[in-house]
C-alpha cells in the first residue's frame, strides 16, 4: 500500500506533463476543410391539396344556411329579451320579473347552440379534410363565419346576464 501511495504523485505529475507538451504531437480538434457541408438542394414544390368532395361542400352550406339562421331567430328575439332583462335588472333571484328574463336569455340560448352545433359539425369536417389530405380553405372560411356569430351571440348573452345580476 505504501508504494501505491508514492506512486501516486509520479502518475500525476506524469499526466500533467502529457497535457503541457507541444501542440504539434497532436492533432488538432478545430474543423478541417473536409467536414465542412457545403452546397444546396432544390425541394420540389409540394403538390396542391385536393378540394373537399361535392359531398363536403354541400354539407359546409347547409351548415352554413342552419347558422345562419338561428343567427337571424337569436337577433329577432335580442332586443325583447333585452327589455325584459332591463326590467328585472335588480330583481331578487326567484321573482317574477327575474323568471321572465331568465327564460328570454335561455330562449337566445337555444338559438346560439343551434350554431355551435353547426360549429361543431364543422370541426369535425375540418379534421376529415384535414386527415384525408385536403384542401380546409373553404371549411375554414364558413367555420370563421360561423364562429364570429357565435361569439357576437356570447357577448349579447354576457351583457343581458350581467344587467340582471345587477
Amino acid at each position: 500500500m505504501v508504494q501505491v501511495s508514492r506512486l501516486s504523485p509520479v502518475l500525476l505529475f506524469t499526466a500533467l506533463g502529457a497535457c503541457a507538451s507541444p501542440s504539434t504531437e497532436y492533432p488538432s480538434l478545430a474543423v478541417r476543410d473536409i467536414e465542412r457541408v457545403s452546397g444546396t438542394m432544390a425541394v420540389a414544390p409540394a403538390p396542391p391539396m385536393p378540394a373537399p368532395p361535392p359531398a363536403t361542400l354541400a354539407a359546409l352550406d347547409d351548415l352554413a344556411a342552419t347558422a345562419l339562421a338561428a343567427h337571424e331567430r337569436f337577433l329577432a328575439a335580442a332586443p325583447q329579451a333585452r327589455a325584459i332583462t332591463d326590467s328585472a335588472a335588480g330583481a331578487q333571484p326567484g321573482s317574477d320579473s327575474w323568471a321572465r328574463a331568465q327564460v328570454a336569455i335561455a330562449d337566445l340560448e337555444a338559438q346560439r347552440s343551434q350554431a355551435m352545433i353547426a360549429l361543431a359539425d364543422l370541426d369535425r369536417i375540418y379534421v376529415e379534410a384535414t386527415t384525408s389530405a385536403q384542401d380546409t380553405d373553404s371549411i375554414s372560411a364558413v367555420r370563421s363565419r360561423i364562429d364570429a356569430l357565435v361569439v357576437q351571440q356570447d357577448a349579447v348573452i354576457r351583457s343581458l346576464l350581467a344587467t340582471l345580476a345587477g
